[in-house]
């Protein structure tokens, strides 16, 4: 799970017992739709207002980027992903955004969730290794049940049954 207004990602196994936590680098941009398209263009033409964590469930699975890099694809149709933290730019400080208390210093990707390497390492690939799983990214500008009222009248449903 992706706590965008915290900037946290909290992993839990699939009976629900709790993995780990660690901090996270979001979206630069609050909002919770992704652009469309996005996925289909050069990270050089993403402006920074559509640098967007969108919010929602998703099913996640590891496989590699571009790079060859092993990636948790969270959505891959508009190029989200989460990865270890990783510094292409110097100049961006993410290894120390990442370690600050400042929520404002958490908002710098171009949507992808980036992790403590070490965390990755530890809990988030055994969590997804060999199987897919359900990432859910809480919204940062909407209300909770528009994101996820599906799901939580589905629940009400089965429960009236």
């Amino acid at each position: 799970m992706v706590d965008k207004i915290h900037a946290r990602v909290l992993v839990f196994s699939g009976t629900g017992r709790w993995l780990g936590t660690a901090p996270a680098l979001i979206g630069l941009a609050r909002g919770d739709e992704a652009v469309p398209g996005l996925g289909d263009r050069p990270l050089s033409q993403i402006q920074p207002q559509e640098r967007i964590t969108p919010a929602g469930r998703f099913v996640a699975e590891l496989d590699r980027n571009t790079a060859g890099q092993t990636i948790l694809w969270v959505d891959y149709e508009q190029a989200i992903s989460m990865h270890p933290v990783r510094s292409l730019n110097p100049q961006e400080r993410r290894h120390e955004r990442l370690a600050s208390a400042s929520l404002i210093d958490k908002r710098i990707s171009y949507g992808c969730i980036n992790v403590p390497a070490q965390f990755w390492r530890s809990v988030v690939l055994p969590a997804f290794q060999n199987t897919k799983g359900v990432v859910y990214i809480l919204p940062d500008s909407r209300p909770l049940d528009s994101v996820f009222s599906h799901l939580l009248h589905s629940t009400e449903k089965a429960a009236a049954k």
